[in-house]
C-alpha cells in the first residue's frame, strides 16, 4: 500500500529579488537620465555659407583675455573697438577659443554680443 505523504502547503513565490532589481533598475534610469533643460543660444550663429566683407573681425577668446584682430581689449571696450570696424552690427563676427578658454566663456561673450545688437557670429575652432 502506498501511503501519501501529508499534502504541504504550496509556497508562494518571494518577491523581494523583484523589487530589488525593480529598485535597482529605478536607481539606473534616474542616475542615467538628465534633468536639466538644455539651454541654447537665442543668437542666429551665421552659417558657414555667408559672405564676409570689410576689415577683419576675428576675436580670440582666451580664458582671462580677449583680444580683437591679434590686439588686446577688454570686455567692455568690445563693442566700442568692433564698431569702426563694421557697416552695420548684421555684420559677420568671428570668435575663436584659445589657450584652454571655456565654452562657458564663449557663451557669455556671444550674450554680450547679441545684447549690444551684433546678430551674425561664427565659432571657429
Amino acid at each position: 500500500m502506498f501511503v501519501d505523504a501529508p499534502a504541504r502547503p504550496r509556497r508562494k513565490p518571494s518577491l523581494t529579488p523583484m523589487i530589488d532589481v525593480v529598485f535597482l533598475l529605478l536607481v539606473f534610469f534616474m542616475l542615467a537620465s538628465r534633468f536639466g533643460v538644455d539651454a541654447t543660444l537665442p543668437l542666429p550663429l551665421a552659417a558657414g555659407g555667408g559672405a564676409y566683407s570689410g576689415p577683419p573681425r576675428l576675436i580670440d577668446v582666451g580664458p582671462e583675455t580677449l583680444s580683437l584682430n591679434g590686439q588686446a581689449v577688454s570686455e567692455q571696450g568690445l563693442e566700442a573697438v568692433l564698431l569702426p570696424l563694421m557697416e552695420a552690427k548684421t555684420d559677420m563676427l568671428i570668435l575663436r577659443g584659445r589657450d584652454g578658454a571655456s565654452l562657458q566663456r564663449i557663451v557669455t561673450l556671444t550674450e554680450q554680443l547679441r545684447r549690444a545688437g551684433f546678430t551674425s557670429v561664427v565659432l571657429v575652432d
